[in-house]
């Protein structure tokens, strides 16, 4: 892959170091940032996420990145949401009652429900809908208590099943959420990242 720019969202709850990693790997020139202007004209713009919804919206909030995501992903810019990052994309959860997210993909996420382990911690598989260009079936990663059940109109979607089905990732265009984490998920995460990059 040739030397491109990959920008990542500091959103003060993310293990930043595995998904530098990840796109250095693959040959892009990655940097952080909390600056709107530089979420604005990136190219392609990480929004990786670990932790809860409020502290993660919150810092988002501080940094006047709001609406500077919201007018990047209705415009169809390339924009890779990962784990909390894909639940930042949501109308909100119910880890933080009364917390507004994005509001971008419509839905909400909900607690994995009683009788299964939480969090999901390892590897499942996803299965994609037929007409999904970035995502693929297979095995991937997850860490995660909350999700998405209910696939959103508009969304190619990923599926998985842990307590029952739920939207394992969505995409449209260049604009990706992933529940798991495609940057721990081995080649075939790389894979994920390196269609997302060159789209």
């Amino acid at each position: 892959m040739g030397r491109s720019d990959v920008t990542v969202v500091r959103t003060g709850s993310a293990n930043l170091a595995s998904v530098l990693a990840a796109l250095r790997r693959l040959g892009a020139v990655a940097s952080l940032t909390e600056e709107p202007s530089e979420v604005q004209r990136a190219t392609h713009l990480v929004l990786p996420g670990v932790g809860t919804l409020a502290a993660a919206m919150r810092k988002l909030t501080e940094d006047r990145l709001v609406e500077p995501l919201r007018e990047r992903v209705a415009a169809g810019r390339p924009t890779l949401a990962i784990c909390l990052g894909m639940q930042m994309l949501l109308e909100g959860s119910e880890e933080s009652d009364g917390v507004e997210g994005l509001c971008i993909v419509p839905g909400i996420a909900e607690r994995f429900p009683k009788g299964v382990r939480v969090p999901q911690l390892g590897w499942n598989r996803i299965e994609v809908e037929a007409e999904a260009e970035i995502l693929r079936d297979g095995y991937v990663y997850f860490a995660n208590s909350y999700r998405l059940v209910a696939a959103p109109e508009g969304w190619c979607v990923a599926s998985s099943d842990y307590g029952g089905r739920f939207v394992a990732a969505v995409e449209r265009g260049s604009v990706i959420g992933c529940q798991f984490h495609p940057e721990l998920s081995g080649e075939f995460g790389l894979g994920i990242i390196e269609r997302w990059f060159k789209g």
